[in-house]
């Protein structure tokens, strides 16, 4: 059977994707080997090049070498990529870095494993090759193992290279996935939504090579290494804002409950750091409501079954008759000190009748406060909104 690597209609099993930004140098090496990998294995397909705005002739190579060139005016790693993803016409998509540190002759593992039913199929590294000179020694004994156990602790996956820059991913699937970064962390976005929506992962090892450039390559150690980092943080409210929020104010509630023990001059120190921390857990687990929430509205992060539930039964008017609730017995707590100021003809009180009552509802005022206004945030979280389709963005 003869491949194809620049035929149009239905039919097509395979797609290359290369994104690219001046690879004038190692452009062509990458497609012949992906030409190569759809002659020798007979698999009907095409090879993409997603160019990013390339000023050294990276175009004309591409089309020169029988590739289909989409232009992206919108930069990024995964700008490029999901223009090129939305372009494919193959059922499955493997997407490879242009500069030949990935061997695109290795293709016909990716698809052969696409064939036993798998929905995205990452490459390893770490389970494969990493040739000298290939990867940075803070890459590679650091920064990739550290970000991929973090990812794999927080969404329960068990990918061992999150950062691989070969993977597959079958077109169906990736309609599903709602990628939404344009930089770096499109990578992890992958994994990470693959990995909560349920989708079948498998991986094979992958060979890394020194890339063919001869200028400095795009990524950045520290600034992408954070983004990473960044992300999977910002993608996991549950872990960085909800528990430690909850945890935060149940210790604040069981430091109230515990001033009713002990001597004044220790009830009152214990009082105020009660307080603080019931101020400090609440706001988090409200950051965390929203983070999910903004998540969810953008598509940007993976759907969550513990914020499933309170998404969907969230009003505005229910958040602002909870934020009322609390700011109302806040305020009975300090009117009823008023009252007895009023009482004593506004002379003197003594604090160690006074103090828990003002600063406990002092404190649920200002947690009762910040949920009325934020509820108007959440609710402009849930407006729906129209997505463009890929036609309307002319792709």
């Amino acid at each position: 059977m003869n491949a194809h690597s620049d035929t149009g209609g239905p039919g097509l099993e395979l797609s290359f994707v290369l994104p690219c930004l001046n690879e004038a140098e190692t452009l062509e090496g990458c497609i012949r080997a992906a030409r190569k990998c759809l002659e020798e294995h007979g698999y009907r397909g095409e090879i993409i090049v997603a160019d990013n705005g390339s000023d050294d002739g990276s175009q004309e190579i591409a089309e020169r070498c029988g590739a289909r060139v989409i232009h992206v005016a919108e930069r990024g790693y995964g700008a490029a990529l999901m223009s090129g993803f939305q372009a494919a016409r193959g059922e499955i998509v493997v997407m490879g870095d242009a500069d030949l540190s990935y061997d695109f002759e290795e293709a016909h593992r990716f698809v052969e494993k696409m064939r036993e039913g798998y929905d995205l199929v990452m490459g390893s590294r770490f389970k494969g090759e990493i040739q000298p000179g290939a990867m940075p020694p803070l890459h590679r004994w650091l920064g990739n193992p550290v970000l991929s156990a973090l990812g794999r602790w927080l969404f329960r996956t068990s990918v061992s290279d999150f950062h691989c820059g070969i993977r597959a991913l079958r077109r169906s699937a990736y309609d599903r996935l709602h990628l939404r970064t344009t930089g770096m962390e499109f990578a992890s976005e992958m994994v990470v939504k693959a990995s909560v929506l349920g989708l079948r992962i498998s991986e094979v090892p992958a060979t890394l090579r020194p890339d063919g450039r001869s200028r400095p390559p795009h990524l950045r150690t520290w600034r992408d290494g954070w983004r990473h980092l960044r992300f999977l943080l910002t993608l996991s409210p549950r872990y960085t804002l909800l528990f430690p929020g909850l945890v935060l104010t149940g210790v604040g509630l069981g430091l109230w409950l515990l001033t009713a023990l002990g001597e004044d001059r220790v009830r009152y120190h214990t009082l105020v750091v009660g307080s603080l921390l019931v101020l400090v857990g609440s706001q988090a687990v409200i950051a965390a409501v929203a983070a999910r929430l903004y998540a969810l509205a953008e598509e940007l992060g993976p759907p969550s079954s513990v914020m499933a539930r309170p998404a969907r039964g969230f009003t505005l008017e229910r958040g602002l008759i909870g934020a009322a609730v609390l700011a109302i017995a806040g305020a009975a707590l300090v009117l009823t000190v008023v009252w007895r100021w009023i009482m004593a003809d506004f002379g003197a009180l003594d604090p160690t009748e006074t103090l828990h009552p003002v600063v406990i509802g002092a404190t649920l005022i200002a947690v009762g406060a910040q949920s009325f206004f934020l509820a108007f945030v959440f609710r402009m979280f849930l407006i729906p909104r129209r997505r463009e389709s890929a036609e309307e963005l002319g792709v």
